[in-house]
């Protein structure tokens, strides 16, 4: 009897990836034979990095920081179910920040088990990583100095949003506090 292969999917938007996400895939990788990072991607939203970019930054911050023989980075629209069944996922990997998280992913993860059969595996964020998200990142670099951020995000990814800031004229190109009025999963 062959063993089946343990397919782990985590799926996010990443835009941009944090240090809590970082923290989830690095600790996501010893239960899978092979972790799939998947980048949603929208095209009715228009992010501060490119699919490109997206998928460019992860997979050279998984060569730093994770193993590469089982983590791998792919992008994905629509359902992440779909998708999830797509490459044979035995399970979806989701990071829990605090009690919000949790009422909304348990939803997520029941209605993923109805419709697709598919299990959800929760890994708690570590205490410094309970109040990251990136939309609260974008936030914050959108209104001030970047470097300040160093403790929530790669060296690499405060880097790219430099050079995206300065190219832009010392502005992020990206909508402010004022215009974002989603709290989707990032």
């Amino acid at each position: 009897m062959s063993k089946i292969e343990k397919i782990g999917l985590f799926p996010g938007t990443y835009d941009p990836i944090t240090n809590g996400h970082l923290d989830v895939i690095k600790r996501g990788q010893h239960h899978f034979d092979r972790l799939v990072v998947a980048i949603g991607h929208n095209p009715a939203k228009t992010p501060l990095f490119s699919l490109e970019e997206r998928i460019d930054i992860i997979q050279q911050l998984i060569h730093e920081q994770c193993d590469p023989s089982i983590v791998e980075v792919q992008s994905y629209t629509g359902l992440t179910v779909d998708f999830a069944r797509s490459i044979n996922a035995t399970a979806i990997l989701r990071g829990l920040r605090n009690v919000t998280d949790l009422n909304f992913e348990f939803q997520l993860a029941l209605t993923n088990r109805a419709i697709a059969d598919i299990e959800t595996i929760f890994i708690m964020s570590g205490e410094v990583h309970g109040y990251t998200s990136s939309t609260l990142i974008k936030q914050i670099a959108s209104a001030g100095d970047i470097q300040r951020l160093n403790t929530l995000l790669p060296k690499l990814v405060i880097d790219k949003m430099q050079e995206k800031k300065d190219n832009a004229g010392g502005k992020l190109p990206w909508r402010t506090v004022d215009h974002f009025t989603e709290s989707g999963d990032e």
